[in-house]
């Protein structure tokens, strides 16, 4: 019975940090670019 039971863990998704971190070349440069971009918009919309 142990043994069926640790077979079902295999079954579960990958976790969700494990299927970002290979992404993370793309994302930090992306968001980063968004967030300058709307910081930049903030500051000459209040000025």
């Amino acid at each position: 019975m142990a043994h069926a039971h640790s077979d079902s863990h295999d079954d579960q998704p990958q976790d969700v940090i494990e299927a970002i971190t290979p992404l993370m070349p793309v994302v930090l440069p992306v968001a980063g670019a968004v967030l300058i971009f709307l910081l930049a918009f903030i500051a000459v919309f209040m000025a």
